[in-house]
């Protein structure tokens, strides 16, 4: 992002309409996390201040207090279902227009008329008698491309012709009519006339940093992505993969809003008399495990090792097991407690134990 911004010489505007269409690719994220913290927290307070043994000692069991986690876990979860099925599509589609018509504007301005511009591509040259940087279009046109590996060197004349973008494969274009195309060739020459012409090169190429190939799945909306997976018309097996594994993405991320929820409810009982400070940090903690799982999960369903619908659910699976377990093991009394004085005297006990064998 640092490089796209800086070569692409972005106004204060510019960059914060960027960051807006980013955005549901962050909440996708964040939203888990978030609901998991905001329970965890909650417990945590309430079991520090002994207001769960209260409840408790009312005859509140449990799986009473469950009610409320749970709601706002099922809340976070569809809000998080509609940012991954509607809000990165859209947001990621206008990211990828708005920097492809930044680039297109750049471009104009880079062509400056009655000047032979290199800058725009190492070994193309370009050159326009008028260029009018509202439209694009181009009068009197000189191409020549010399990057070809083979030697071989092309010019091509034409009285006009114009600049567009192709936001699909994320490439400049340059349309050219009623020319002629020379190609020299060690001694062999050629001349081919033309109506209609098309340059390209990709974006990334004329502006170092930026990245618009073809759509990635992560880019792409529910619907495409289904239709995809349905008439299996990757290009490669790999990126059929990358497919599967985004449509299962997509559900599993928005669910561990319900499962990393209901799972802080005995993480938050567990750990009674801990300061909230340091129930942050355990919170997330737990978090980069379950996320270390999915991304584990995430790269072998890419790369073909475990099916995509076995490698994105584990975590789901292992947590949802945890959580139930920690409230079973809650209701029936039987939760460890993780206090920090529970804590603090099983370190003095092992620094002890410690300390007598080392004198024995």
């Amino acid at each position: 992002m640092r490089e796209l911004f800086l070569r692409l010489n972005l106004d204060f505007i510019d960059t914060i309409l960027l960051f807006a269409y980013m955005m549901p690719l962050f909440l996708l994220l964040v939203l888990p996390i978030s609901c998991m913290l905001s329970v965890f927290v909650t417990f945590l307070r309430m079991s520090t201040d002994r207001e769960l043994i209260a409840l408790k000692a009312g005859g509140v069991s449990i799986y009473q207090m469950l009610r409320g986690p749970v709601i706002f876990s099922f809340v976070c979860m569809l809000l998080a279902l509609f940012v991954s099925l509607h809000g990165i599509a859209w947001g990621m589609g206008k990211f990828r227009s708005t920097v492809l018509e930044i680039a297109t504007s750049r471009a104009k301005v880079v062509v400056q008329p009655g000047v032979f511009n290199q800058d725009i591509l190492a070994g193309l040259t370009l050159f326009a008698r008028n260029v009018d940087p509202e439209s694009g279009v181009l009068e009197h046109v000189l191409f020549e491309d010399k990057t070809r590996s083979d030697g071989t060197s092309i010019t091509i004349l034409a009285p006009r012709g114009d600049i567009a973008t192709d936001e699909q494969k994320g490439q400049l274009v340059f349309k050219l009519y009623d020319g002629r195309i020379y190609r020299v060739q060690g001694e062999q020459f050629s001349t081919l006339m033309f109506e209609d012409y098309v340059v390209r090169f990709d974006l990334g190429k004329a502006f170092s940093g930026i990245d618009m190939g073809e759509a990635k799945p992560k880019d792409m909306s529910w619907d495409d992505l289904l239709r995809m997976n349905r008439e299996q018309n990757a290009p490669s097996k790999r990126y059929q993969g990358k497919v599967s594994v985004e449509i299962h993405k997509r559900w599993a991320l928005p669910v561990a809003c319900l499962v990393l929820g209901i799972f802080a409810v005995p993480l938050g009982c567990a750990f009674e008399g801990v300061k909230r400070e340091m129930g942050v940090v355990l919170s997330l903690v737990m978090f980069l495990v379950y996320y270390s799982l999915f991304s584990m999960g995430l790269t072998s369903g890419e790369s073909g090792l475990i099916p995509p619908s076995i490698g994105l659910w584990f975590a789901n699976i292992l947590f949802s097991v945890m959580a139930l377990a920690g409230i079973y093991l809650i209701g029936k009394e039987r939760v460890p407690n993780f206090s920090f004085e529970t804590m603090r005297n099983f370190c003095k006990s092992c620094a002890g134990t410690l300390l007598r064998k080392e004198k024995a």
